[in-house]
């Protein structure tokens, strides 16, 4: 089985999504829908996938849980809910009694838009992380390098939750000069309770010219700290086809774990994600 631990699908008709502005992506201000990404995933031997929020909207969730509930691509959800409410442990259990609620099996918040660096370490926002974690879900962290020292404190304050790292915590790969993010990458991988995802690394390269030798030294810099067992490949289509075609990444993800064991690669490709989202 092959996972692709990261992907998402929005509807225009449905809901705007207000953070596709401007030229550069306006070749995915469109709609995009599992039908679209089926085929293409089947092509590349893709059996199952995570799908994940892309919105700070309430709805969006049960949505993507019904939609999980129709396909048997989808094996996982990772969906949003306001961690600063003090009834999150009410409304998560609300969200697991509904259509598709059993694969509810993360939660995640744009914490990369967030002005104040430390946002994961507000009280308000622990207590929410402490009711995703007592759920028995996992967190996805979407964040910038300079918010990884934040995410590092509060990975070793809430031991009890899962903390998945999304696009290796954005390198800067196009600058090729990472500054203190592999120090600081380094010191969230020490921490048990963490792993990340090989995903949106082709959009922080430059999407025009990238090749695999562009982001080798952020794969083995997270193969490194991190190990195959705690790794999982994500595609972030439609976002990669900014970049690339769904093919593409996933021969590139290929190509950068080629040197790796049979059971490494393995790992990378479906036990970690399988291990963490429960597929």
């Amino acid at each position: 089985m092959t996972v692709d631990a990261h992907h998402h699908v929005w509807d225009l008709a449905v809901r705007d999504q207000d953070w596709i502005t401007g030229p550069e992506l306006r070749p995915i201000r469109r709609t995009f829908t599992v039908q679209d990404l089926e085929p293409q995933a089947r092509r590349c031997g893709v059996d199952r996938t995570v799908l994940v929020q892309t919105v700070t909207v309430a709805e969006e969730t049960p949505e993507l849980l019904a939609l999980a509930d129709g396909h048997e691509l989808i094996a996982a959800v990772v969906g949003w809910t306001d961690l600063t409410r003090p009834d999150v442990a009410d409304e998560l259990a609300r969200l697991r009694e509904l259509p598709g609620g059993r694969y509810l099996k993360g939660i995640r918040h744009q914490v990369q838009g967030e002005p104040d660096p430390e946002w994961l370490l507000r009280p308000d926002v622990r207590r929410g992380l402490a009711a995703v974690a007592d759920a028995g879900l996992v967190y996805d962290l979407v964040v910038l390098p300079h918010q990884l020292p934040a995410c590092a404190r509060a990975v070793a304050a809430l031991p009890g939750l899962t903390f998945v790292l999304d696009h290796l915590g954005k390198p800067p790969i196009v600058s090729g000069e990472p500054g203190p993010w592999t120090a600081d990458l380094g010191a969230l991988a020490a921490l048990p309770n963490t792993v990340a995802k090989l995903s949106g690394l082709v959009t922080e390269a430059d999407p025009a010219s990238w090749t695999t030798g562009d982001l080798r030294p952020y794969t083995e810099a997270a193969l490194a700290a991190f190990g195959p067992d705690r790794l999982m490949f994500g595609s972030d289509w439609p976002v990669c086809t900014l970049a690339a075609p769904y093919g593409r990444v996933l021969a590139a993800a290929r190509e950068l774990t080629a040197h790796l064991g049979a059971a490494e690669r393995t790992a990378v490709f479906e036990g970690t994600a399988a291990r963490v989202y429960g597929i």
